[in-house]
């Protein structure tokens, strides 16, 4: 019957040889594969518990997920007989026809019933397609032969949910939703169980045109085409003439659909989709057939029970970000497992629907004296230079100290000194004018230099451009927590670096597997060298008048407190043998000064304690002495200093610089008190606790 109603359409019996050689020619159904269009990628923690789907341009329903009013919907629209023929509607294939021929057209238009586009979404094969694009008889012929095939194959229900199922309804963002199920959640955020009358009549209506009609950019279309198929409904017999109207009063309802991430953060969701991306096709992620085909099992490395705590940890000082740091202020943590790179939490405390850019991440601003860490490890490891007796003049270092930087200036964040100290005093203390002494002379004026090439070797991927003033944290481009926590979790695995991932491993569809989470570990110092460092790092914490004394949680631990120019950002990294996890606390929208009291043992180091003290499952374990000791050396560069003379007791004191006679510092306790005298009395003045985080504030000018 198909080929008589082809031949008469062309206008005669002269080309029926044709229409059956045509018709001999393709396919049968058994040799054409079904067209796969994706299905979602699950996502699982590191324990194997499911947390949630990157999008899915299809999603499958059997037919009891579809609600009526959408298969009448579809049915009153696109096939108002689908009941009632087989595979073809001859009928309408024979109205097109004359239809056609008064029009003056050789192509067979309309006609197509849901099999027959059925067969165009998933079984036609591709050599068809350029023709089914010019409604080529050709290609009319043999999509009817296979819609015949289909339906004699299957039932009306599996025709009917295979349409609904496959059929594209739109693009929205680059993906294009395959199916109802699909289309439900991109248009309305919804699934499509929960449709009503006003959505299934626009659903449904998209699929002639799913770029003309799609709501998004033309609502004025859709609403239109929305009325039709109310009206096909009315004609139909599905809905009375009262509730089509009352629909097509209704606004689109329409609404943006949401990542599917109710059991994730989406600011973890994401990074795990850009981390995906990325190892699946590195040269182009933002265009990742493998990933946005779906059907992915993607393991990651994340740690639920720590990722809960760093969220809670950051919300539990959200008070103290505002009260010390001042309004807008926020933070980001994140928390690599040392031994092999896992990132375990990453949490921020912005708001979602405000600001897609994640603290933890992809924040990326100047450390202060957090990086002052680098220059120890440059000094124990290419200087072999021991921190214990290595020693340099705490003091104002005015303009023109430096050649190389004539205009740089640098002193304390209270422009207070302790004249001659070493490296693991300054360290504790966090002194500036130290540090930049010690940088200089050991080189680092320039791009390129050990400074720099230490970091990168430890883990920072932030372009470095070798100024003098990144000892103190003070970069150009800045850097990020995850970046930092991956540096010092160098030092806790014991001098190797393991490159920090999200993803586990990735299980594709055909049961193959591609691990990410070994990635192998490169060794950048000795043992010896990072346990030195690390009896250097304890100190910040235990330390009495250290600069994060106060934030020990009773297990062994090292770390370095950081404080940026014009107290702008505030950070504390911090790491167990186990775990390093760095935490960023400042303003969001950039460089801008809090509190006056913003140091990082302020306001970072206290969320780090927090999260610290309820991870790593309870493990309170220290640092194995190595078998050979690190025997290091006194390093003396130009501006090294000798010890001074052994104190009478306390730890070492701070004197102001140049505050009239008597050179101030006069508190109780005795000495410093004659004309120009300088700590020479009895009695050891200013030995209060507390000397504050130092930073890079004030005389720091970074000259990058």
């Amino acid at each position: 019957m198909i080929l008589v109603v082809c031949v008469l359409s062309m206008g005669g019996l002269a080309v029926a040889g044709w229409v059956i050689k045509v018709a001999h020619s393709a396919p049968n159904l058994s040799q054409v594969r079904a067209e796969k269009h994706g299905a979602p990628s699950k996502i699982y923690a590191g324990n194997g518990r499911l947390m949630g789907s990157i999008y899915s341009p299809e999603v499958h329903y059997n037919s009891n997920g579809f609600p009526r009013l959408l298969k009448q919907a579809t049915i009153a629209t696109e096939d108002r007989r689908f009941y009632q023929h087989g595979a073809l509607d001859y009928e309408g294939i024979v109205r097109a026809a004359i239809k056609d021929a008064v029009h003056g057209s050789t192509a067979l238009q309309g006609a197509s019933t849901l099999t027959m586009q059925l067969v165009d979404n998933e079984y036609l094969p591709r050599k068809y397609r350029n023709a089914r694009a010019n409604h080529d008889l050709k290609y009319k012929i043999v999509q009817a032969k296979l819609a015949e095939q289909l339906e004699a194959k299957h039932s009306k229900k599996w025709i009917l949910d295979g349409y609904l199922n496959n059929v594209p309804y739109g693009t929205v963002g680059n993906q294009t939703a395959y199916g109802a199920g699909a289309a439900s959640w991109m248009f309305f955020d919804k699934p499509v169980s929960k449709l009503n009358l006003v959505q299934a009549a626009l659903l449904a209506g998209l699929p002639q045109a799913p770029s003309e009609y799609n709501p998004f950019q033309f609502p004025g279309q859709a609403r239109t085409r929305r009325a039709h198929v109310l009206g096909s409904m009315v004609r139909a017999g599905y809905i009375t003439q009262v509730q089509a109207d009352r629909a097509d009063r209704a606004r689109l309802e329409i609404k943006h659909d949401a990542p599917d991430n109710s059991h994730l953060d989406p600011y973890v969701f994401n990074y795990i989709e850009q981390q995906a991306a990325n190892d699946l096709c590195p040269k182009h992620p933002d265009n990742c057939p493998t990933l946005t085909n779906g059907g992915l099992k993607i393991q990651t490395t994340i740690n639920l029970h720590d990722q809960a705590v760093a969220t809670q940890s950051l919300r539990d000082h959200a008070s103290l970000f505002a009260e010390v740091g001042g309004p807008g202020v926020g933070g980001g943590l994140a928390s690599v497992n040392a031994s092999n790179g896992h990132i375990q939490a990453i949490a921020t405390s912005g708001d979602y629907a405000q600001t897609k850019v994640n603290y933890a991440t992809s924040a990326m601003r100047q450390t202060g004296s957090a990086f002052k860490v680098f220059a120890l490890m440059e000094l124990i490891h290419d200087f072999n230079g021991d921190p214990n007796t290595t020693y340099y003049d705490s003091r104002p270092l005015e303009a023109g100290w430096l050649p190389e930087a004539p205009t740089w200036s640098v002193h304390t964040d209270d422009y207070s000194y302790a004249g001659s100290i070493n490296i693991t005093t300054a360290t504790w203390m966090s002194d500036n004018t130290v540090f930049a002494q010690l940088s200089a002379d050991m080189g680092n004026v320039k791009p390129g230099d050990k400074l720099d090439a230490i970091a990168h070797a430890m883990g920072i991927t932030s372009t470095l451009t070798g100024n003098p003033s990144e000892v103190l944290g003070g970069l150009k481009y800045g850097t990020t927590p995850l970046q930092m926590a991956d540096a010092y979790a160098t030092i806790a695995d014991g001098g190797v670096h393991h490159t920090p991932t999200i993803i586990n491993k990735i299980i594709f569809p055909d049961g193959s597997v591609r691990n990410f989470g070994n990635p192998k570990g490169h060794r950048v110092f000795p043992y010896d060298q990072t346990y030195a460092a690390d009896q250097v790092l304890e100190e910040v914490l235990t330390h009495p008048g250290a600069t994060a004394y106060g934030n020990s949680y009773g297990c062994p631990a090292a770390g370095k407190t950081g404080t940026a120019e014009n107290l702008e950002n505030a950070w504390f990294v911090g790491y167990t043998p186990h775990i390093s996890t760095a935490v960023w606390v400042g303003n969001p929208t950039g460089d801008v000064a809090m509190g006056p009291d913003a140091f990082g043992g302020t306001l970072a180091a206290p969320v780090w304690k927090q999260y610290m003290e309820d991870t790593d499952d309870g493990y309170c374990g220290g640092w194995t002495a190595p078998t050979e000791p690190f025997a290091g050396t006194a390093f003396t560069g130009p501006h090294a200093s000798a010890p001074p003379p052994p104190p009478s007791y306390g730890n070492p004191t701070k004197k102001k610089s140049g505050k009239g006679t008597g050179a101030g510092n006069t508190g109780k306790g005795a000495g410093n008190t004659g004309t120009g005298a300088g700590n020479t009395g009895t009695g050891a003045g200013n030995t209060g606790a507390g000397t504050g985080g130092t930073s890079t504030t004030g005389g720091v000018s970074p000259t990058g």
